[in-house]
């Protein structure tokens, strides 16, 4: 007796339910929209770049050098302003501090917004280290009133230095 084939069956289609699938898509797209947390910008800062061509004029005031040299390693071997070395840490980013004020008489005076600071940092120097510098020299928060006094805006770089060999 010969056997018979049978002839194959039809495929079903099987339809997957795309329902479950959306709604956990939309609350895992909920619950990191809820848990965001946007960082707060770490200081408004008025920051201008070396620009080409030096753009001095002569009703200007001369502008506060701030210079910071580095050690091999990237920290900071001395703070220096003007011609005067205030040395390092965080005692003399105070006395930078105290410096500058000493130059604009009082924060928030006519002196304060005509006034530049020219940051020269060493190429090798942190970052963290030109963040300091940068604060000290625009102000600082009140002990007392926990209040921000601000000294200068106007904060600016030298033309970058080649580094070390």
């Amino acid at each position: 007796m010969a056997a018979r084939m049978k002839p194959p069956r039809p495929v079903e289609k099987i339809n997957i339910d795309m329902t479950p699938m959306i709604d956990v898509v939309f609350q895992l797209l909920i619950f990191f929209m809820l848990t965001l947390k946007l960082r707060a910008d770490e200081g408004d800062f008025s920051i201008n770049m070396p620009l080409g061509q030096s753009q001095a004029t002569s009703e200007q005031m001369p502008d506060l050098k701030v210079r910071l040299i580095a050690n091999p390693d990237g920290t900071l071997a001395a703070l220096q302003f003007g011609r005067r070395n205030l040395g390092v840490g965080d005692r003399a980013y105070a006395e930078l501090n105290r410096q500058v004020l000493n130059v604009i008489g009082r924060p928030g005076s006519s002196l304060s917004s005509d006034i530049a600071v020219e940051i020269d940092p060493d190429f090798e120097l942190h970052y963290t280290e030109v963040m300091k510098a940068i604060t000290a020299v625009s102000g600082r928060v009140d002990p007392i009133s926990k209040q921000p006094r601000k000294y200068l805006e106007k904060v600016k770089f030298a033309k970058p230095r080649k580094p070390k060999a």
